[in-house]
């Protein structure tokens, strides 16, 4: 699953705007500002009317975490206040901000910090925005239940935990500055004035790894292998594995992770969804194909098809292409599919 989003802060693109841009939600501020920063009730009434999903973050200072549990314990207190006051019901998470790239030995401090905000709110409800080393520190720590990774200070990688990837920079809607997002989980913290998210809201999903490392040939696309192969309109799976992700008839996105090794840096690499005849396999239809540049020897991607349907008699792979001059190997990947019952 692939749903595309944006986050702001000062100015306002308008739901209008955000529809047209095809944003599915919207990621915004909670904090002490008073100049106009943060979400306010006829903002998140406005957005919701328009079926716009809202996300919720806490950003006072960007070093606040590293204040420790009282200060988590604080902004927690009047950050789920605000976010009350803006309709936002009592189940859903507050992302609490370590906007900057935040090291190892900083990692006790921003921890005592998500204690305290669990104090108060709970920790089902804790969520954390931070760079790669950060979200994944936490989440090993078991301090958040909500990730939200902004690939600054992250070098490429990406934490597979983390429900929300801020993935670039520097955009416009409707005049105003924007970041780009993607939710690649079903439940990423949405929330709409007085509904939390449910039943078409939040599809069923299953995961899928490799588990070995995979030839990839220069100039050919190849089928990723998967551990367990998903099938059947009820989605049972077959033990034996293989290159298939899911049989149709279904509804579904998809959000593929991938590391490829063995790319010279600058090369060209390529993924791509197919939906193959079950009866046929020479026959398919190509999906949406994504590039990506190898930065050295070893390359993360993420692919992510938003949603398309797989009809009946058709099963949904995922392929790569790498441009080099010789060999490489897939290390490790994974997917997750989405599906609409």
């Amino acid at each position: 699953m692939s749903v595309f989003g944006v986050d702001y802060a000062w100015g306002r693109p308008g739901a209008s705007a955000l529809k047209r841009a095809k944003a599915k939600f919207a990621c915004r501020y909670l904090s002490h500002d008073t100049t106009g920063k943060n979400l306010t009730r006829e903002e998140a009434n406005d957005l919701s009317d328009a079926g716009i999903w809202l996300v919720v973050v806490w950003e006072n200072t960007a070093k606040r975490p590293l204040d420790g549990k009282s200060a988590g314990a604080a902004d927690a207190k009047d950050a789920a206040a605000q976010a009350r006051a803006c309709g936002m019901p009592d189940d859903r998470p507050i992302y609490f901000a370590a906007d900057w790239d935040a090291s190892a030995g900083q990692q006790d401090e921003i921890n005592a910090y998500l204690d305290g905000a669990a104090s108060v709110i709970g920790r089902r409800r804790v969520g954390l925005y931070a760079a790669y080393g950060p979200t994944k520190r936490a989440f090993d720590a078991k301090k958040i239940t909500y990730g939200w990774q902004t690939y600054a200070w992250s070098g490429g990688r990406w934490d597979e935990r983390a429900q929300l990837q801020q993935y670039s920079n520097g955009h416009e809607i409707n005049g105003v500055s924007v970041d780009y997002d993607r939710a690649v989980h079903n439940d990423y913290g949405q929330w709409r004035v007085g509904v939390s998210p449910g039943g078409d809201d939040m599809p069923d999903y299953v995961s899928v790894g490799t588990g070995a490392e995979q030839e990839l040939p220069s100039g050919t696309w190849t089928n990723i292998s998967w551990d367990k192969e998903y099938s059947d309109r009820e989605h049972q799976h077959y033990d034996k594995g293989g290159p298939s992700l899911l049989t149709g008839s279904a509804r579904y996105s998809l959000s593929v992770a991938a590391t490829v090794n063995g790319v010279p840096e600058g090369t060209l690499i390529q993924a791509r969804a197919i939906e193959v005849e079950i009866d046929d396999v020479n026959k398919f239809e190509v999906g949406p194909v994504q590039d990506f540049t190898s930065v050295g020897n070893t390359t993360n991607l993420v692919y992510g098809l938003a949603a398309d349907t797989v009809r009946k008699g058709h099963r949904v792979r995922f392929q790569l292409i790498q441009h080099g001059g010789g060999g490489a190997k897939v290390a490790h990947g994974s997917a997750k599919v989405f599906f609409w019952r």
